[in-house]
């Protein structure tokens, strides 16, 4: 078992909120995503406090870090479709080239999306039974 993700408008988490809040939002989606996943599939490690870190202090490794972490969202995305029963659509070179282009919020909100709408209308939080 594991604990629905939130729906996010794909949109608003990207450009909306971002815009909105001078930038902090970004940080707060991240690490709320890599929350959520660690708490969908607990049998993965997921640390949404090193995902943070990575963002706030990655000028310390040139940048090579937060790309790193921002790669293995995808596919921490990848195997929660996995689990969900999808077949794994998020990949982590469309990710990472997206990211460099600014839409990188966008797709992976989009493909987050996906395992939501796997259990339908069930509320962020709730137990949801997994699949692999």
């Amino acid at each position: 078992m594991g604990a629905q993700m939130k729906r996010r408008n794909p949109v608003g988490a990207w450009l909306g909120l971002p815009i909105i809040t001078l930038g902090i939002y970004g940080l707060v989606w991240y690490y709320l995503v890599h929350s959520e996943l660690a708490a969908f599939d607990r049998r993965r490690p997921v640390s949404a406090g090193m995902a943070l870190c990575s963002m706030l202090f990655g000028w310390i490794t040139l940048g090579i870090w937060p790309l790193i972490m921002w790669v293995k969202l995808a596919g921490h995305i990848r195997e929660a479709q996995r689990v969900a029963g999808l077949q794994p659509s998020c990949s982590g070179g469309l990710g990472f080239l997206l990211g460099i282009l600014g839409f990188g919020v966008l797709y992976y909100q989009v493909e987050l999306n996906k395992v939501v709408k796997q259990y339908g209308d069930t509320p962020a939080g709730t137990q949801v039974p997994l699949a692999a």
